[in-house]
């Protein structure tokens, strides 16, 4: 008897339905079981084979997808496999050191720019400072913490202004130029031995009759602003 249930059981998956089934048909809600099996019969029929099938056919996509990713990171591998020092572009050269000397009047220690890395003649210069542990002003502001004063970036981005001004198509004169105000000064950030300070001045209002010029700077470390300002320069003809 025991053997008897037990196959039965296991044989007809939906015998703990039979009751509910049975419910149904007494509520006139199906139709009776003659016309359920002509229906039945008319359905396809589906193999047990063909989930089987689906089962193989989602782990090829799978698989592409995997071969998809792993030539994917074997790109990245193939990035990272380059040397670090080959990984990223110097800045460009528009002006070098001895260019620079031949524009502004400023000589060791305080020429503060070491390279013009972009320029619109009377419009705008981008200008960099490498800030080394072996700036003079280091050993006194910090020699804990060693950070490039503030008063030295804004000189230093009125040098990049200076570069704007001291060409013909602006008409200044190096024998006549004075760094004249500042205002709407911000630090957002220090900058330290080690960074790279790029330095972007933009010519905004320029009074060639009274030689006065109106000029907006920021500076960036890694891409942030550290330092912004208006600056007001004084230029003349050296007369």
């Amino acid at each position: 008897m025991e053997a008897t249930a037990f196959s039965n059981s296991f044989s007809s998956p939906l015998t703990s339905h039979s009751t509910v089934y049975r419910r149904t048909l007494d509520r006139g809600l199906l139709a009776p079981s003659s016309a359920f099996s002509q229906r039945t019969n008319s359905l396809p029929r589906i193999s047990v084979a063909n989930p089987r099938s689906r089962v193989l056919s989602v782990s090829s996509k799978n698989r592409s997808n995997l071969i998809t990713r792993c030539s994917a990171n074997g790109a990245e591998n193939e990035d990272t496999a380059m040397p670090i020092e080959k990984r990223y572009a110097a800045f460009p050269t528009v002006m070098d050191i001895n260019q620079i000397r031949e524009i502004l009047p400023h000589r060791f220690p305080f020429l503060l720019v070491d390279r013009v890395i972009e320029y619109n003649p009377g419009v705008s210069a981008v200008a960099i400072k490498n800030v080394t542990i072996n700036d003079n002003f280091f050993p006194g502001h910090f020699p804990e913490r060693p950070i490039m004063p503030g008063v030295l970036m804004i000189e230093a981005m009125a040098q990049v202004g200076g570069i704007v001004m001291l060409q013909p198509e602006v008409g200044g004169s190096r024998e006549n130029f004075f760094f004249a105000g500042i205002d709407k000064v911000r630090f957002r950030k220090p900058v330290i031995a080690g960074d790279t300070l790029v330095m972007r001045m933009n010519l905004i209002k320029l009074q060639k009759r009274f030689g006065i010029a109106k000029m907006e700077g920021k500076a960036y470390v890694g891409g942030e602003v550290v330092c912004e300002g208006e600056f007001l320069m004084a230029t003349g003809t050296g007369e």
